[in-house]
């Protein structure tokens, strides 16, 4: 190998890249000593010192280019006065780490990304959010338990494996917690003792010993996480996952946490990156002050999925411009509060739902949910009270101390027939608030299936089987998964409950009929007073095209989150049509759910405490057979 003397500057791109046939070598440093260390890949035996010079340096950023080298047989390091500093943009950690293990320095040599890939005939699938389902999980918690039944279990192939499962329940788009390279253990002891080990610092371990299970802190954002593979190829690994996903018209969003002292100029490369080299469908940005008008602009991310707290439309977009593909999407916690309050009877929350269940904002998506990576499981919101994260060694003062859940009468695991009903029928109802929202759902790994983590609302340091799922519990608790997977079906059946834009509670068809409309005891007649907890909402099928080209479906969802049974009046249909119930909280799947008496009286139904119950519009070929509420 040689050293290029030339005076070719070339600080950019920074990342380190192949020029020729030897490398273009980038790194950010104040100091006048500084430079490349190379070595062998295969034995680690120390190759040469390469010094940065004054000729090298434009600004801080220092740049040579080395010739004759072989990118598949060499790592490198930099260096900094005496200390060695990875390189925080590399692609590649060639030393394959063990998960949770103490790292040494020279365990973060970087490699090249030198594995030709054939994507084949790959495109990204580019879903509309109002067609998608999506799944947020951990890629190690996700399969790293025994039950999962997957051969690599906890890594980027263990996910891939269960594609099946993800379709059967309907998901369409994964949202990855961070799965870029991240330390998630501290260096060895010996060597916290030198400053500034790495370009972020050294990895804090506490005298407790808590891991970084989840990953939000600074990380080496252009390399896939090294200890999420089963191969040594890494990028070859994450690559054939997204692969498999776009074969089964699935997405894959990766999360990006950027935390303030990450150099905001860095991120659109880093996004850039992972469209091209893997083909990643879109981002969830998170950190404060990030540029995201500045990305949502970008012409390389214009069908790229991007989503973050908030996007202000109006300054990215202008007033009268529509996007043609709207890819960005909100994604906070207003609709999880609020509809989590409403689930556990709170008062004053009628209005708010109502709002939260139609609205879509004009120009971008919103991703709604009720459980997340942090926070109480889908089964421990219906189980707790408190949060109890005392595994978490900070004597339970860490995690959220209010959570809007309600453990139906009892805390924690109970034996009791009536609170183990009751919590089933609030999962039940939490599902249908959920996917009966017109909004884009997501769904937290393993709530399909009511997964606990014992109370734990913030179990970021717990790799263990607090975190990993237990797949034993799909089958234990099937009554909920089958519940998932039949409301899943339900609303990609019905074009009506997932429009690509919001309904305008108007009838601008000229049908006889709104879009969406309210009703109360009496048809056309919404109570809405601060203390009422039930309404129906009636849907209107024909401003959608259903799966079957049909759009004269009419849907009637009668909610009743009140510990008293409330009567609701269902509105006439048009002739020749009448409602049938296609299923409710109370009583499961089916169309049995009223008695003789209630179907006589086609105009009002009996809605029983804390449950939803879902009427369909059927053909009737009796005339005599009407619905006689009066609209």
């Amino acid at each position: 190998m040689t050293e290029n003397d030339n005076l070719q500057m070339k600080p950019y791109p920074m990342k380190n890249h192949a020029e020729g046939d030897g490398v273009c070598f980038s790194f950010v440093s104040r100091s006048a000593s500084c430079g490349i260390m190379l070595y062998d890949r295969d034995t680690g035996r120390l190759l040469k010192k390469i010094s940065f010079t004054e000729k090298d340096r434009t600004g801080y950023v220092y740049c040579r280019t080395v010739e004759n080298i072989d990118r598949k047989t060499i790592t490198y390091l930099f260096y900094e006065e005496d200390r060695l500093v990875p390189d925080e943009r590399a692609k590649v950690f060639p030393q394959k780490a063990v998960y949770g293990r103490e790292r040494s320095i020279l365990d973060l040599k970087a490699g090249f990304d030198t594995v030709e890939f054939d994507w084949g005939e790959d495109c990204f699938p580019r879903i509309p959010y109002s067609q998608m389902i999506a799944y947020c999980l951990h890629v190690r918690g996700f399969t790293r338990h025994t039950s999962s039944g997957v051969r690599d279990r906890g890594t980027f192939s263990g996910i891939r494996e269960k594609i099946p499962y993800l379709k059967e329940i309907g998901v369409t788009t994964l949202e990855l917690q961070p799965a870029y390279e991240f330390m998630e253990a501290a260096l060895k002891e010996e060597e916290q003792k030198l400053p500034l080990m790495t370009p972020f610092g050294i990895v804090e371990k506490s005298s407790a010993g808590r891991l970084n299970y989840w990953g939000y802190k600074r990380g080496y954002y252009y390399a896939p996480k090294a200890a999420y593979a089963a191969a040594k190829d890494a990028p070859g690994e994450f690559r054939e996952l997204v692969r498999a996903l776009h074969e089964e018209r699935m997405e894959l969003v990766m999360q990006f946490y950027f935390p303030n002292e990450v150099n905001r100029n860095e991120i659109a490369p880093i996004l850039h990156y992972w469209v091209k080299a893997y083909h990643v469908d879109g981002f969830h940005l998170m950190g404060e002050n990030l540029p995201v008008d500045l990305l949502a602009s970008d012409d390389l991310l214009a069908d790229t999925k991007l989503w973050y707290y908030h996007f202000d439309t109006e300054q990215i977009y202008g007033k009268s411009e529509q996007p043609l593909f709207p890819h960005l999407g909100e994604y906070n916690d207003t609709w999880y509060y609020e509809m989590r309050r409403f689930l556990k009877g709170d008062g004053n929350m009628l209005g708010s739902v109502l709002y939260h269940m139609r609205h879509i904002p004009g120009k971008s998506g919103y991703i709604h949910y009720l459980t997340n990576y942090s926070g109480f499981t889908l089964a421990d919101m219906v189980s707790y009270d408190y949060k109890h994260n005392e595994n978490n060694g900070e004597d339970n003062r860490d995690g959220n101390d209010y959570n809007a859940s309600w453990n139906c009468g009892e805390e924690g695991t109970s034996r009791r027939q009536s609170v183990k009903k009751l919590r089933i029928k609030q999962m039940k109802n939490a599902m249908c608030l959920l996917l009966l929202s017109q909004s884009t759902p997501l769904i937290f790994m393993g709530d399909e299936f009511a997964n606990s983590q014992k109370g734990n609302n913030n179990p970021y340091c717990q790799d263990n089987a607090v975190t990993w799922l237990n797949w034993k519990d799909a089958a234990k608790n099937v009554e909920i998964l089958e519940y998932w997977k039949m409301l899943a079906a339900f609303r990609r059946k019905n074009a009506i409950l997932h429009p690509d834009r919001e309904l305008r509670l108007m009838d601008y068809l000229a049908c006889g009929y709104p879009d969406l409309s309210y009703h109360g005891k009496y048809a056309w007649q919404p109570q809405m007073e601060r203390d009422n907890r039930y309404a129906g909402i009636m849907l209107c099928g024909k401003y959608a095209k259903s799966d079957r080209g049909s759009a004269d479906t009419f849907l009637y969802i009668a909610m009743n989150m009140h510990w008293e049974n409330h009567k609701l009046a269902l509105p006439r249909l048009p002739k020749g049509m009448k409602w049938e119930a296609a299923f409710s909280t109370e009583n499961g799947m089916g169309t049995k759910t009223e008695s003789q008496e209630e179907e006589n009286a086609e105009w009002q139904r009996t809605v029983p405490p804390r449950s939803i119950q879902v009427y369909v519009s059927v053909r009737v070929k009796d005339k005599k057979v009407q619905g006689a509420g009066e609209k």
